[in-house]
């Protein structure tokens, strides 16, 4: 099964100033600021939602094809992601733009400043569905992910006019969005991801109720946190897979994008909607349990280990099969 996931490529570039920005803020010359802070650390982390999602499913052994745009800088990420088992061969490279780029200081109290650089995210756009089936023979599953919003609105169409089945997985792009863009980003999708919030403000920006949205996709994939996952069809009975044991708690960032990771190499393997959300789940704790959204590291011994104990060897059986 050859999947594409388009969305952002990024770097986060994280800096830790030890004092309060607080204290550096005169009341009346607010409307004047300038300021320079003396950071501690900076720590350089890949990130962007497409690819955090093609390295999980890369580590499970699903080769998917990352569909997105970076910069000239993008040669490291490159071979970064080509080392994990990702397909980057339709990644588009502007001429004259970076990469994007997360930019943020946070103080002891925890607060930060941060800036966020689209740069050739914005060339989204411009890429082509057909060229990236052409390329591989053909595709069965297209996730569109957080990305330029024409580029999310181009590749939804372009998968309606021929006839690729897709999921709608907009996140961090509904605040932008109004209900006409989110109304055609999710009509006719296969599977539409959101979490809890992003569900209800789904809801809240279409004005449509959640049966109505149910109708017009095939399945509804909603993420509970640390409650796990509820999927949701039409005339069937919900699936719900709850989350492993975590061993700690260090930083969720990226997991939803994990388990967006094994629940698509699990439609991959072609296992049921359950084993492919308990594989999702499974691999969303593993994030959880690092720090970055792609610092972690899969063995298959301990993997199926955590996976057995959560899920019960029969589950674990038809896993184990895939797993390499």
């Amino acid at each position: 099964m050859r999947i594409a996931v388009t969305g952002s490529i990024a770097t986060d570039h994280l800096m830790t100033f030890p004092g309060r920005f607080a204290d550096q803020l005169v009341a009346d010359q607010l409307h004047t600021v300038s300021l320079s802070f003396l950071v501690d650390n900076l720590d350089v982390r890949r990130g962007g939602v497409a690819a955090n999602i093609c390295f999980g499913m890369g580590l499970l052994g699903t080769r998917p094809l990352l569909v997105g745009a970076a910069g000239s800088d993008f040669d490291e990420y490159r071979a970064w992601l080509d080392r994990h088992g990702v397909d980057t061969g339709s990644v588009r490279i502007s001429e004259v733009l970076h990469t994007a780029r997360f930019v943020c200081t946070t103080d002891a109290d925890h607060n930060q400043i941060g800036s966020f650089y689209t740069g050739a995210m914005s060339e989204a756009r411009l890429i082509e569905l057909k060229a990236v089936a052409d390329r591989v023979g053909g595709l069965d599953l297209v996730s569109i992910g957080a990305d330029d919003p024409e580029g999310m609105l181009r590749h939804t169409e372009e998968c309606r006019s021929r006839g690729i089945p897709f999921a709608a997985d907009f996140s961090q792009q509904i605040a932008r969005m109004d209900g006409d863009e989110i109304r055609i980003l999710l009509d006719g999708a296969t599977y539409l991801f959101s979490n809890e919030y992003e569900k209800g403000l789904i809801e809240s920006k279409t004005g449509w109720t959640d049966a109505e949205i149910l109708a017009k996709v095939g399945h509804r994939v909603t993420t509970l946190g640390a409650r796990g996952v509820r999927i949701e069809r039409v005339g069937e009975e919900p699936i719900e897979v709850g989350c492993p044991e975590e061993n700690v708690k260090a930083d969720p960032t990226g997991v939803g994008d994990a388990f967006r990771a094994g629940f698509l190499s699990g439609l991959a393997w072609g296992v049921s909607l359950e084993r492919a959300a308990q594989v999702g789940c499974m691999l969303a704790t593993l994030v959880i349990e690092t720090v970055g959204t792609q610092e972690y590291t899969l063995h298959r011994t301990h993997f199926m280990d955590r996976f057995t104990k959560a899920y019960g060897h029969d589950a674990a059986a038809e896993v184990r099969t895939h797993l390499v």
